[in-house]
């Protein structure tokens, strides 16, 4: 497993908050759980505790995003390495569920975390994928969906780096107000082009005569 897969942990953790929607989905024991997602035995560790936990380094995650997304390289490595230093783990060669066709290992990094709580661990895992794919791919791999007001966090992986929302729902989105936009600037043009010719009409009768 690259370790770079463990960047998705970011991702989802900083979207179950759409702060200009008003909307939190992190409220329970069970919607931190659903973040492990099919790591049953970490989730198990979650505790009521853990929500306040999650939403902490939430803010932390989304603050990285937003400064990459605002351009802001530096800020953006300094916060993810507090991260990294506060919620440390321990890269392990693994083999497990996965074999070639000799039945021989199919060997893969493995994050190994050691955490006091489910937070500790989730967090670590997140911040080290996060880094992994920050220093693989770039820091203006991280952005923040463009389509007002979702903001949702995203990684870039397109090949020219054009990515500029979280899905194809909110692109789509962005793309048909757009094209409204157009439209109403164009009919407001050509409305005011036919005001100024009506309004030009009696001053060219006026020199006729």
């Amino acid at each position: 497993m690259e370790l770079a897969y463990y960047s998705d942990y970011a991702v989802r953790l900083v979207n179950t908050e759409e702060p200009a929607r008003g909307k939190d989905t992190l409220t329970s024991i069970d919607a931190v759980r659903d973040l492990f997602g099919g790591n049953q035995s970490a989730a198990r560790r979650a505790t009521e505790a853990d929500v306040t936990r999650f939403r902490s380094v939430r803010a932390r995650l989304r603050a990285v995003f937003e400064a990459a997304d605002g351009g802001d390289e530096t800020l953006a490595v300094d916060l993810l390495n507090s991260l990294l230093l506060e919620f440390p783990v321990s890269p392990q060669i693994s083999g497990h569920d996965f074999r070639d066709d000799d039945g021989r290992p199919l060997w893969h990094m493995h994050l190994a975390d050691h955490p006091s709580n489910a937070t500790a661990g989730y967090a670590a895992t997140a911040a080290m994928g996060l880094a992994f794919h920050l220093t693989e791919y770039g820091v203006d791999r991280l952005g923040l969906c463009e389509a007002p007001p979702c903001r949702n966090a995203y990684l870039d992986t397109s090949t020219n780096r054009s990515r500029r929302y979280c899905s194809d729902r909110c692109a789509t989105r962005a793309n048909v107000a757009a094209y409204r936009a157009r439209k109403r600037l164009e009919a407001d043009r050509a409305e005011n082009t036919g005001r100024a010719a009506e309004s030009a009409q009696p001053t060219t009768a006026a020199k006729e005569r």
